[in-house]
């Protein structure tokens, strides 16, 4: 995912020139030393030499190490670049690398992603908090899904307003829950806390006590493992369990079914070693399968052969519904179109785009460079986190499904495309059995500008209706 580094407010003058403020675009904080080759364009002039304003201190990017700490999801990164601007608007640009210690590509590291914002900014412009929406939406009565199936909420369609820290974090996620949108939230202590990833227990404490009093639960914690450390070595098997064991044992603490990881990064050496825990906990593993991963893909097969195997209800898997998308949002062709991604490609994409001939063409443009750059982490999307099978690709490993993510990147409902997977969804599980989750999770705030209360909860509701639509039978 992506999104919008530059705030109005980021750029500002320093005793010793200038300096922009860079929010972190990702979903839950990350060790400093995340950040790669920062550089700042101001008003078509390359700064000779950018540092990260630590403090009274500079420090080139390079040099930045373990100790200089974690770049938390609700601060921002202070760049500053020699020479003092005059006041008034700048041209800004600012191009660097992010680092996901928990996303592998490769035996020598982890996945490095480019990042570029262009604004226009005015010098020292003061900050002006965006509008917080307030909106209470009861559930009606013949709306009520299956016993067993819950509607839930992911904090991860906050983001946004988590990055501008308007609000402070554990209020934002509360809000979930007050506002009458969820009563089970999903939630990521890299995303809450700043605690993260030591030892979390004041925290979740706090934020369970006041979730509770709310009338809430978290339903399923997001953890996750950064095989690489800040100091770029790869952690060792202990290490691993180091970073995962506290993760548990707040999910626990907070009293959530389980916590979640993505497909196959525990790994079988981990796995084994942390069931024991989970089953002491009662917790639940889930571990994620979403958009071109399938149980036949060699990114998943594995792993879900291997859950399948383990056959214990406290290692399942959570499927994303981005496995399912009958075609590409019109709000993400647009903004593909507006950063200049070519006219024909962005029709094939619309017309054929379970075509498995479109991932040709998609990657063809790739590999020639002719992404723009400003719309580069976003199209890898099609090739990650967009999916193009049926629902029925899941039947044969239903039983060890324990939870759902019902992704949605915007509400044009066109030709079926939001509510038809989740139709098709609640087909497949009708007699089951079936007893889980179903989370709202919105990817489209990367390219939106929609106010995520509303859009969840008027996503929640067209949930209720496609589920129930085809389990009418039951009532």
């Amino acid at each position: 995912m992506t999104l919008p580094p530059l705030r109005d407010d980021s750029l500002i003058s320093t005793p010793d020139g200038a300096a922009v403020r860079v929010s972190l675009p990702w979903i839950r904080s990350l060790p400093l030393t995340s950040l790669e080759r920062p550089a700042v364009t101001i008003d078509g002039v390359v700064a000779d030499e950018v540092t990260v304003l630590l403090g009274d201190r500079h420090v080139l990017a390079a040099d930045l190490s373990e100790d200089d700490g974690w770049w938390f999801q609700q601060d921002r990164v202070t760049l500053a670049v020699p020479g003092a601007l005059s006041l008034g608007i700048h041209e800004v640009v600012v191009d660097f690398g992010l680092r996901i210690p928990y996303l592998q590509v490769g035996p020598d590291g982890p996945l490095s992603l480019p990042f570029r914002a262009e604004q226009a900014l005015v010098l020292d412009a003061p900050h002006v908090p965006a509008a917080v929406a307030r909106l209470v939406a009861p559930v009606a009565a013949e709306d009520a899904l299956p016993d067993g199936w819950v509607l839930s909420a992911s904090a991860f369609n906050w983001t946004p307003e988590m990055i501008a820290a308007d609000r402070d974090a554990d209020d934002i996620a509360l809000g979930i829950v007050e506002d009458g949108v969820a009563v089970e939230i999903e939630a990521e202590p890299g995303q809450l806390w700043r605690s993260f990833p030591g030892r979390s227990e004041a925290d979740a404490a706090a934020f369970g006590a006041r979730l509770t009093e709310a009338g809430g639960r978290v339903s399923i914690l997001g953890a996750s493992i950064d095989d690489w450390s800040p100091a770029g070595t790869r952690r060792t098997e202990d290490e691993r369990f180091a970073f995962l064991l506290p993760q548990i044992q707040i999910a626990q603490q907070l009293g959530a079914r389980g916590l979640r990881l993505p497909i196959g990064q525990a790994g079988p050496a981990l796995l084994e070693r942390v069931l024991p825990v989970l089953q002491e906990t009662g917790l639940t593993l889930f571990e994620e399968i979403q958009g071109s991963q399938t149980p036949g893909s060699p990114q998943a097969g594995a792993a879900i052969d291997r859950i399948v195997a383990i056959d214990d209800p406290h290692v399942q898997l959570l499927v994303d519904i981005s496995m399912f998308m009958p075609a590409v949002p019109e709000s993400y062709l647009a903004r593909l179109g507006a950063g200049g991604v070519p006219t024909e490609l962005i029709d094939t994409l619309r017309q054929e785009w379970r075509d498995p001939a479109t991932v040709g063409a998609i990657v063809g443009l790739l590999r020639s460079g002719g992404v723009p750059a400003s719309v580069h982490t976003l199209y890898m999307d099609m090739l990650v986190r967009f999916g193009r099978s049926e629902a029925a690709v899941i039947a044969e490993v239903l039983p060890w499904v324990g939870a759902f993510h019902l992704k949605f990147w915007d509400l044009d409902d066109a030709d079926d495309r939001v509510s038809g997977p989740i139709r098709d969804l609640g087909a497949l599980l009708g007699g089951t059995g079936f007893e889980g989750t179903f989370c709202s999770e919105w990817g489209g705030h990367e390219w939106l500008d929609d106010d995520p209360t509303t859009i969840t909860t008027d996503h929640l509701a067209l949930a209720r209706r496609a589920l129930k639509e085809e389990n009418a039978w039951q009532y």
